[in-house]
């Protein structure tokens, strides 16, 4: 029995898109005076697949950018993780500034159910929130919500990688 080499041809490898990251922290004064407490999140969250809250760029209903595929909250606060839909426009915008370093807030969209005033440290304390959005943008509110992980790859490695086994392909094939 004979071998057969059949033609293969390795394209480049593209970005996956995902990132992740702290989207609220519990404890913590934002730059509007809210602090998020624990649990805030689990009503809203209760029930409902990560891709129904919205991943938008800039808290702009008009720029859809990508879905959550993980949102839970933890001990620090509300951990995402996210595939921005490169394909398009405004994902692909989104993740080159992303992976840029020039857009690496994250920010919430929501509409607080439950809370009340701390006059002692100025603030109004977040006990229960309706999460209706997460959005990338270079600065947010709350200067701890941020992206912690960009997954990319190397651009320049990737092309060497995709010459050396189209190389090594043709060399089979010859």
């Amino acid at each position: 029995m004979t071998d057969i080499l059949a033609p293969i041809e390795f394209k480049d490898i593209a970005d996956t898109g995902e990132i992740e990251g702290y989207a609220s922290t519990f404890g913590n004064r934002d730059l509007v005076g809210d602090i998020v407490q624990p649990g805030a999140f689990t009503k809203s969250l209760n029930g409902r697949q990560p891709s129904d809250v919205l991943m938008l760029w800039g808290h702009d209903y008009k720029r859809l950018i990508g879905v959550w595929t993980e949102i839970k909250e933890d001990s620090i606060g509300l951990r995402v993780k996210g595939r921005i839909l490169t394909e398009t426009r405004d994902g692909a915008e989104a993740f080159a500034f992303a992976k840029a370093g020039a857009a690496k807030g994250l920010s919430i969209g929501y509409r607080a159910t439950r809370a009340r005033q701390d006059r002692e440290r100025k603030a109004r304390l977040l006990d229960e929130v309706a999460l209706s959005e997460i959005s990338l943008l270079p600065v947010g509110a709350n200067p701890m919500a941020r992206l912690e992980r960009v997954k990319s790859h190397d651009p320049d490695r990737a092309r060497r990688l995709v010459a050396q086994l189209n190389a090594a392909a043709a060399a089979l094939r010859a």
